[in-house]
């Protein structure tokens, strides 16, 4: 192929552009694989950056005709937002503290009032203000002294999750000398107000690997390191106790978990391991009151069990909340007289509240059929009231508080959704799809009341089925725009993900992976079988590693989809589970096996989509990236947008669209990252035949 690698005028932009064929041969377990686009990877090449450039222009060339529809659905969407708005406050150590917005501002302000929400606004950090200039701005983290004079703060203006460390005076409003670089946001205050434990990560891997100790006034370069983690599968975080009298440093892999602790008041002092790390036993640690409090798999508790155990003997453990074969414990919350633990039993999350006692049992009842329920932050202890957030597709995001003695919820702040919404107009519904195996698959999905369930709806699927992580039937507001236009949206609770409990994620990792992928594509089918879906513009939608399962099942049944995106798109799975130098390789060899295992080179080799790219006719295709991507890199999508165009025989669209200015989060500030949706839904109602749909 020839190599053309210049920026084109949008008017000529019709043909996609070409990248040049360089065979890179890779021989492992004795297969041979050859890379003819492995150079993409080279980051600060021009020819990479003029070829992801063009495919940009490409991509604007080829749905310019949706410009206006993409400016409605964006006006549409910020239509419904109430732009001045504030999050639920929390009370902590004699202040309540927000977040709000302003009006069209992308950035959050940060802000508290002394004693009451009727005292006078002390602003701790202007968002707004510190991403001027930067194409790319985010808060990884901020903490304040007990004593409430000083913020810590760690900021990126790139998207590589590589971070700036910043202090400022909270009285005098001034920012103080003391800045450190590069960080990651993990941190935590000691009690003497002026000693801040930090992480900071390997610059190539982007693995923390380090915790250290900064006193304000010292040089930066002369922070303590107090912790290293040299095992390259583990990552550490430091953070406070509930009870604040201690430290925490936690370090981390798939399936293991070790802490150490220190007292909080001798910042000096050296930190103590809790329990020694075993491979397989995963487990979190809190302390409370007079007790450090253990979520823990040991014993086979493969749905973790609550242990608890005095302070000053952390090794005689107690159970509290016992291991149930039914039920995953995902998090706990402990107070005074009270544990609250979110659970996970049948595909829902619940919330169970328990005296220490014993003496009362109960769940939170939410009274719908699909929904979204987590413990939220209530840093109080001696409290009868606990924060928690509550979402489903027709329910905006909710804080409530809860009262444990009187089992009553009080709202304290819901999303407001501005305009004609009204959830009587939507219906949200839990099915059960049957994979090949015989396994029941959770499905929720929402519509438009009078959306007709004939088969002739359009229906867009998402998936994700990695990691343990469940994806969650909350609510959107930019959703609503595909709703109204007569789209149901649907979620495939897929294996890989902790819905049915831990079975559930193992049973779709590693040598299980393939699970993922099928139950996704029954849970279409059955969509299309049960009249959901109209067989013809069935779409499906996945990122990171939901983009995986994305390249997988468009290579696996191409046939099925009218379009597929994918959004920053892990498909190149051998390639960079064999590169240790590449950010979450060597930390996730339990998640999809460690290549260097024949067997789990070939098992990975059979799904990995980008090895799997055949001559065959793909369903349309919008793929995004970021450049400076730090979990999934750039070239993944890149590459496997290459090879398709080299292979595929169809006409279909096939789009690579790069963020120049992010990461893998996409854009930062709220208003921007509602123009990329306005693009992507602008594409998928074009895809429908709905372009023109009011």
């Amino acid at each position: 192929m020839a190599l053309a690698l210049f920026a084109f005028p949008l008017a000529h932009a019709q043909t996609p552009p070409d990248v040049a064929q360089r065979p890179y041969a890779m021989t492992h377990h004795g297969v041979t694989r050859t890379d003819p686009y492995y150079w993409l990877r080279e980051r600060e090449n021009p020819e990479v950056i003029q070829y992801l450039e063009a495919e940009n222009a490409y991509t604007e060339a080829m749905t310019a005709h949706l410009a206006d529809l993409r400016e409605g659905l964006f006006t549409e969407i910020v239509g419904r937002i109430q732009q001045d708005e504030s999050s639920a406050p929390f009370f902590e150590n004699g202040y309540w503290y927000y977040t709000r917005f302003e009006e069209g501002k992308d950035y959050p302000v940060y802000a508290r009032r002394r004693g009451s929400m009727e005292a006078d606004e002390e602003i701790l950090l202007n968002a707004n203000e510190r991403a001027e200039g930067h194409g790319y701005y985010a808060v990884g983290n901020w903490e304040v002294t007990e004593d409430g004079n000083l913020l810590a703060f760690a900021e990126d203006t790139v998207g590589r999750r590589i971070y700036t460390l910043r202090f400022k005076d909270l009285r005098t409003g001034a920012m103080l000398p003391d800045v450190i670089h590069p960080v990651s946001p993990s941190m935590a205050w000691a009690n003497d107000n002026r000693t801040l434990f930090f992480a900071r990560q390997d610059l190539a891997t982007l693995r923390t690997y380090q915790i250290l100790r900064h006193t304000l006034g010292q040089p930066a370069d002369q922070a303590a390191v107090v912790f290293q983690e040299d095992d390259t599968e583990f990552s550490v975080g430091v953070s406070r106790s509930k009870s604040d009298r201690f430290l925490l440093i936690g370090s981390s892999q798939t399936l293991a978990d070790e802490y150490r602790y220190l007292d909080a008041d001798d910042p000096m002092g050296a930190f103590v391991v809790f329990r020694p790390r075993e491979r397989g036993h995963e487990h979190t640690l809190q302390h409370a009151g007079n007790h450090w409090y253990v979520r823990t798999n040991l014993g086979g508790a493969t749905n973790f069990q609550l242990m608890r155990a005095p302070t000053d003997a952390p090794d005689r453990w107690e159970p509290l909340v016992p291991h149930r074969a039914d039920v995953l414990l995902e998090n706990f919350d402990v107070f005074e007289d009270f544990v609250v633990t979110q659970e996970r039993e049948g595909g829902l999350s619940r919330l169970r509240v328990r005296t220490k006692d014993g003496a009362l049992d109960h769940e939170v009842d939410f009274g719908e059929p699909t929904y979204a329920a987590s413990l939220g932050y209530t840093p109080t202890y001696d409290t009868d009231v606990v924060r928690y957030n509550y979402a489903s597709m027709t329910t905006p995001q909710s804080a409530y508080d809860y009262d444990l003695e009187d089992r009553e919820a009080t709202l304290v702040k819901r999303q407001p959704v501005l305009g004609d919404f009204d959830p009587a107009n939507y219906v949200t519904e839990r099915l059960w799809a049957t994979a090949r195996d015989g396994t029941p698959v959770p499905i929720s999905l929402v519509r438009r009341r009078e959306t007709p369930v004939d088969g002739t709806a359009p229906l867009l699927l998402y998936g994700y089925g990695s990691y343990g992580a469940s994806s969650s039937a909350g609510f959107s507001i930019p959703r609503l725009s595909l709703l109204d236009r007569g789209f149901i949206y649907a979620i495939a609770h897929i294996r890989g993900g902790q819905e049915m409990g831990r079975a559930w994620y193992d049973r779709g990792k590693l040598l299980q992976k393939m699970n993922t992928f099928t139950d996704f594509i029954d849970a279409a089918e059955h969509l299309v079988a049960h009249r959901y879906a109209d067989p013809e513009r069935l779409y499906a939608q996945g990122g990171s590693a939901g983009g995986l399962l994305m390249g997988a099942v468009v290579n696996l049944r191409p046939d099925l989809w009218d379009g597929v995106i994918a959004n920053v798109p892990f498909v190149d799975v051998v390639t960079t589970m064999l590169d240790e130098t590449i950010p979450l390789t060597t930390f996730e060899y339990d998640e999809w096996g460690n290549p260097a295992d024949s067997t789990y080179f070939r098992y990975m080799l059979a799904y990995s989509p980008y090895d799997n790219v055949r001559a065959t006719a793909y369903p349309p295709l919008l793929v995004t990236t970021g450049l400076h991507d730090s979990q999934v890199q750039y070239w993944e999508p890149a590459k496997w947008v290459a090879r398709l165009r080299d292979l595929k025989t169809d006409q279909n669209a096939l789009l690579l669209r790069t963020n120049m200015e992010a990461g893998h989060g996409g854009a930062s500030g709220r208003f921007r990252r509602f123009r990329e949706i306005a693009f992507e839904y602008a594409w998928l109602l074009d895809q429908a035949g709905l372009a023109t749909q009011p």
